[in-house]
């Protein structure tokens, strides 16, 4: 299964604790596929470096390079087209930009500004970690 990850779900899913960290596990697991763009990668390491300093971010995008020489799972998207579907905060475009072109199944997401995807026409859909978790990644 293919999805993009919006960077507050990323970043939390790194913190051991919580309830969405199953989604770092299956991904370091290869059973999940992650699809990302340069400018994607880019806010993961910013936000990351905002949020916990240098070596947190460093940690982050070091994982990300071992998750994808490792299984290969982390595709790299070239969006060539910008689609506008996130109207309130255009800065998450990059994400639905990304899940669009590389036709992934879904935008984890806590943001309800990726709403108007779900009625976008597009194949991708923003889910919750959360319900994302019980229905695709439960045992």
């Amino acid at each position: 299964m293919l999805v993009v990850i919006d960077t507050n779900v990323m970043l939390s899913a790194f913190a051991r604790q919580s309830p969405i960290a199953v989604l770092f596990r299956a991904l370091a697991a290869g059973r999940l596929r992650l699809a990302v763009t340069a400018a994607i990668v880019l806010e993961y390491e910013e936000i990351s470096a905002r949020r916990g300093g240098a070596s947190f971010s460093a940690r982050v995008m070091h994982w990300l390079s071992l998750v994808a020489a490792a299984h290969k799972t982390i595709e790299l998207v070239h969006p060539s087209f910008q689609f506008h579907v996130v109207t309130t905060d255009p800065d998450d475009n990059k994400f639905t930009d990304c899940a669009i072109v590389a036709d992934a199944d879904f935008v984890i997401t806590n943001d309800s500004d990726f709403a108007p995807l779900a009625d976008a026409g597009y194949k991708p859909q923003p889910i919750k970690p959360e319900t994302f978790i019980a229905k695709y990644l439960q045992p």
